[in-house]
């Protein structure tokens, strides 16, 4: 039976992983949440709650996942739908390596967290019979919106080169606008409306992309740290290190000096591959700022693939595998020196590759993990991004 807190969306197992120089971005608009006044004025009102009782939180302007792109190995080209089914996080015979994402499929509209295609409109079934219907043979991705493309790979499925698999199409929204709706009491009549209104449940949803990290120590060990009780959501269980991609960094990369409220999609648009460098610097920034782990001693990033947190009304995180040259010993002395973010978390813990490749609901810690450290662990026991290594 599958963990009703998470799903995965998207894994890369194909390529174990992809690199920064195979994933491209699409900015628009068109993926930005839709709205109307009593929404607004609801967003508004919930905010002015917040701050009164956390003084400390502020609202910054995040990436939202509108939907993406993936090119298959398998199949060069993409066909065009409205809905992805994410995968459960336990499958039979083999776990999620037994179901692979749709494969080449080009997801034309947003994402939706449920794993029910019936609630879907006419389209879904195109979706049904994605996976084992051969999609046209074709060089470009078979979306017809502008900007989107996803190269066909004719690599080993290991292989990590140059070309473009995944296209994610992102709009703006923020953190007031998460916690307004994502987070809202209405959430449910939200994503009513959504579905009426709009043909998708997450249109009028904020849906800010994350980041996480599975880090892997020298010697093997996968660092999880304890939530602080102050933090907003998930005080006091196990997480990887993790939090957003920052739009304003974008800007500060290039020179502007802007507030938060001053970032707009047209803005970041020409920016594109700085964004997808945000993506991927961003986790090294959170490792660095959380576990105190110098930059120095990080590798690059690995995506694995993106989960919802369905605590949070299906919340993305693009969720990542970073290998650290420091040995356990070393991470957990540089740990409790202390980071910049050292009050988000008030313990380390450490646990083998061996019993992170084998931890399931079965396991007591997995009770002690927050949806998107399972939603993590879940990827990596698909992904494989290291190999044999250990």
């Amino acid at each position: 039976m599958m963990d009703p807190e998470l799903s995965v969306l998207l894994h890369c197992a194909d390529w174990r992983g992809l690199m920064e120089s195979q994933i491209q971005v699409e900015l628009s608009e068109r993926f930005n949440r839709q709205t109307d006044p009593a929404l607004e004025r609801h967003i508004e009102e919930l905010w002015t709650e917040r701050i009164s009782k956390e003084p400390w939180i502020f609202n910054g302007a995040k990436f939202r996942l509108h939907s993406f792109c993936l090119t298959s190995p398998k199949h060069p080209s993409c066909s065009e739908s409205l809905h992805v089914p994410p995968l459960n996080c336990e499958e039979e015979e083999g776990g999620l390596n037994s179901r692979k994402t749709a494969e080449g499929l080009c997801t034309r509209d947003s994402l939706h967290p449920q794993n029910h295609l019936d609630q879907r409109n006419k389209f879904a079934s195109q979706v049904e019979n994605a996976s084992c219907t051969p999609a046209p043979s074709s060089s470009t991705c078979g979306c017809k919106e502008e900007g989107v493309t996803a190269s066909p790979s004719s690599k080993t499925t290991n292989n990590k080169d140059s070309e473009n698999l995944l296209t994610l199409r992102l709009g703006l929204t923020s953190y007031k606008d998460y916690l307004g709706t994502n987070w809202s009491c209405q959430v449910e009549e939200l994503r009513r409306r959504g579905e009426v209104e709009f043909g998708d449940p997450q249109a009028l949803l904020a849906q800010p992309l994350g980041v996480g990290a599975v880090l892997c120590t020298d010697d093997g060990q996968v660092v999880l740290i304890r939530r602080s009780q102050r933090v907003a959501e998930a005080g006091g269980l196990l997480d990887i290190p993790g939090g957003h991609p920052e739009p304003k960094v974008v800007c500060e990369r290039f020179g502007e000096v802007v507030s938060e409220e001053q970032i707009n999609v047209e803005m970041l648009r020409p920016r594109s591959e700085a964004v997808v460098s945000e993506l991927f610097s961003s986790i090294c920034a959170e490792i660095r700022d959380e576990v105190n782990v110098p930059l120095t001693s990080l590798g690059e990033p690995v995506l694995m693939g993106i989960a919802l947190n369905h605590t949070s009304a299906g919340r993305p995180s693009a969720e990542f595998y970073v290998s650290c040259s420091l040995t356990s010993d070393e991470v957990r002395k540089l740990y409790w020196k202390g980071g910049a973010e050292a009050h988000e978390s008030t313990d380390i813990v450490f646990l083998s590759k061996n019993d992170m490749l084998q931890l399931d609901r079965s396991c007591p810690l997995w009770s002690e993990l927050c949806p998107s450290a399972k939603g993590a662990m879940l990827l990596y026991q698909t992904v494989k991004p290291d190999g044999d290594k250990y």
